[in-house]
């Protein structure tokens, strides 16, 4: 049996916990004992786990700025474990992998890298540092999973190895997503919405890249068409940021229809209560969660052409290109002017046959058990 550690910052609310909870939970117990180790515990998706047979530990790093002890922490908790494989989600855990690797010279260091083409000027000194240095030490990893193609042509780009690069899509919860009249119905009623009323959603995390912004001048335009239709975003982030998009709403005179819900722990009733799902990224979208479930769930959806947005809907939805909000109500009226059952069912298969959890466990176990200590 192989030991696995699975090394995050954290298992809150996002695309990247969600896809570690997911696949951790779906490993084969029989020939994996799984880890995962966390920066900072007592966080939601702890929750999915706890009846699991994979252990998870906090590290209890005390903010940014403590690095001494929480490194000697890692140290030990890795001794004490002693794994065959150690697996980091992201930037700065993909960067201690690294830091790890002389004291585990035997164990094999693999990185998971999740974004695209990411505009480093609307984030902090911090960020950009540990970019570069991602980049710098990518030749030291055994092997780097992207979840897109679009990710993985940006990387090769900027410097990553080639040979060390390998593909592998996300995997939804097609038990966990799926149509539910009763929570469409229960949803709705929690927040007002009537049965005749057209509900767009946009679930992200409150962040530039995601570009809230697009999707609030958009919600502006059609309003103005149509008297029908209400918008609700789901997600926390930075509360200087979460405040600029209420200024925002206020000065668009919109913040009579647009439904901010904060955290949402019932995501697959997020997804049944909305008529329309819409991603609107801007740059850095790799695979994108919130579409695949909520193509899971039979609900069409609207999409902005980054990462492998498009390659994720197919022709099940609608695409549309980025930063502009004219785009985005032309797609919305697509959407909602053609057959949307036929459209939700289409998503939904598309799901199935391609982006299931089986074929995510499939093509990682096969990664793993290659593994050799």
């Amino acid at each position: 049996m192989k030991k696995i550690v699975f090394l995050v910052r954290s298992l809150d609310y996002g695309g990247a916990q969600r896809q570690v909870v997911t696949l951790v939970k779906s490993l084969s117990p029989d020939k994996f004992e799984v880890t995962v180790l966390c920066f900072y515990s007592g966080e939601p998706l702890e929750e999915d786990l706890k009846n699991s047979n994979v252990r998870v530990i906090g590290l209890d790093k005390g903010g940014r700025w403590d690095i001494f002890g929480f490194l000697t922490n890692l140290l030990t908790q890795m001794r004490r474990l002693n794994p065959d494989l150690i697996h980091g989600y992201l930037g700065v855990p993909n960067i201690l992998t690294i830091f790890l690797k002389p004291f585990f010279p035997s164990c094999r260091m693999i990185w998971g890298v999740r974004n695209s083409q990411m505009d480093l000027g609307r984030y902090d000194w911090l960020r950009w540092l540990s970019v570069h240095i991602e980049r710098f030490l990518s030749p030291l990893a055994d092997l780097i999973i992207v979840n897109s193609h679009v990710a993985m042509d940006d990387h090769i780009e900027k410097g990553f190895p080639a040979n060390k690069m390998l593909v592998i899509p996300n995997g939804i919860d097609t038990a966990k997503f799926k149509p539910d009249r009763e929570a469409r119905l229960k949803f709705r009623s929690e927040w007002g919405i009537g049965p005749n009323t057209l509900l767009i959603g946009l679930i992200a995390r409150l962040d530039p890249m995601k570009d809230h912004q697009n999707f609030l001048q958009a919600a502006a335009l059609l309003s103005r068409q149509r008297q029908d239709v209400r918008f609700i975003c789901v997600g926390t982030g930075p509360e200087d940021y979460a405040k600029k998009l209420y200024r925002l709403v206020d000065y668009l005179g919109i913040d009579d229809i647009v439904i901010w819900t904060g955290a949402y722990a019932n995501m697959p009733a997020v997804y049944n209560g909305l008529d329309i799902a819409t991603s609107t990224s801007c740059y850095g979208e790799g695979f994108s969660n919130a579409i695949g479930e909520a193509m899971a769930c039979g609900l069409p959806c609207v999409v902005t052409d980054v990462g492998d947005s498009a390659w994720i809907v197919g022709d099940s939805g609608v695409v549309v290109e980025p930063n502009n909000p004219e785009a985005l109500v032309a797609g919305w009226v697509s959407c909602w002017d053609a057959d949307r059952n036929q459209l939700g069912c289409k998503a939904r298969q598309r799901i199935l046959e391609n982006f299931s959890v089986s074929r995510l466990v499939i093509a990682s176990q096969e990664v793993f058990e290659k593994t050799e200590k």
